[in-house]
């Protein structure tokens, strides 16, 4: 919940933007009552922000014409906010992005007041994140960056790219759209010009690239937040269900992080699902939950997992183990 100087802060942001604010608008905005938003109006002169009054059907109230919030002025929360932020930059996008926030940081913290600055150290000693997939140390941040450059300028590129199925790499011309970070990898959703259709593209899996001169322009109904959802990595994706029983529910209510769905039944047994892009990546992610889980579906799967589960018996044969 916002604390009372957190709601300051963005009241004046908010009049800032929006000069002339009925009571009621500001109370909706901040989710307070009119009667909290006249007190917080009282702290703000007492405080020497200029705020006055219109009366009248179309009155409001505003800052005084010329007056500007200072930069940076960060709530503790949202200075904290901002570290976590940038200290996550180097795990996912690698050097792309890795000067800018480090430098962008520096600049904050040299003119945060000291408040904000202890907030930054507690959460740096007591705020830890493990566990996130590091950028893939394959990945040419180079061709990251050129791609980054032809998403944000609109250029097409023109691409040597070696599929996971196909036998020989094969040059492509694709209008690149948004780069996504995905289980340590990062993507390209772009419209293939070679297939007619999208596709997305694995950056590790591009062997040559050239940024050409002609541009495009991205659909305004294209939905990266649909498209992730309905076609990612293809249409053969696939629905991964997995059942846990009452005696093995508490495995999967321990990683409810990896599940993108998660059923709780009656007698205490747990059915939890998730998409994978091929049966690969299925088959490694749900060997993690076995002998607790047992696969549902889709029944390749099952019939991978049962031929992988007797190849690893085999290797730990007392026979084949001694040999080995």
């Amino acid at each position: 919940m916002a604390n009372t100087a957190t709601r300051l802060f963005n009241l004046i942001a908010y009049l800032q933007r929006h000069p002339n604010s009925s009571a009621s608008q500001l109370a909706e905005a901040l989710d307070v009552s009119a009667r909290t938003v006249q007190r917080y109006i009282v702290m703000l002169e007492d405080m020497g922000i200029p705020v006055y009054a219109e009366r009248g059907a179309q009155g409001g109230y505003s800052l005084v014409r010329g007056y500007r919030m200072p930069p940076l002025m960060l709530s503790p929360e949202e200075a904290v906010a901002v570290h976590l932020g940038t200290g996550l930059i180097e795990y996912v996008w690698g050097k792309l992005f890795r000067g800018a926030a480090l430098s962008a940081m520096t600049k904050i913290e040299n003119v945060l007041p000291e408040e904000q600055l202890q907030e930054i150290a507690w959460a740096r000693g007591n705020l830890i994140t493990q566990g996130i997939p590091r950028i893939n140390p394959n990945l040419d941040m180079e061709q990251l960056e050129t791609l980054y450059q032809a998403v944000r300028q609109g250029f097409q590129v023109r691409i040597l790219y070696q599929g996971k199925q196909q036998p020989a790499p094969q040059w492509r011309t694709i209008e690149p759209y948004v780069l996504v970070y995905s289980w340590g990898q990062q993507y390209c959703i772009a419209y293939c010009r070679l297939r007619q259709a999208m596709r997305s593209f694995r950056v590790d899996r591009i062997q040559a690239m050239e940024r050409l001169t002609e541009t495009f322009n991205k659909p305004p109904e294209f939905d990266p937040a649909q498209y992730l959802d309905e076609h990612f990595e293809g249409q053969s994706s696939y629905e991964v269900r997995l059942f846990f029983s009452a005696e093995t529910a508490s495995v999967a209510q321990d990683y409810r992080c990896c599940w993108e769905s998660f059923e709780e039944r009656p007698d205490g047994s747990v059915v939890a699902g998730f998409r994978a892009s091929d049966l690969d990546t299925a088959t490694r992610r749900v060997m993690c939950f076995l002998p607790d889980a047992r696969v549902l579906g889709p029944t390749e799967l099952r019939h991978r997992i049962a031929s992988t589960s007797r190849a690893i018996a085999e290797q730990y044969e007392p026979d084949t183990a001694m040999a080995r």
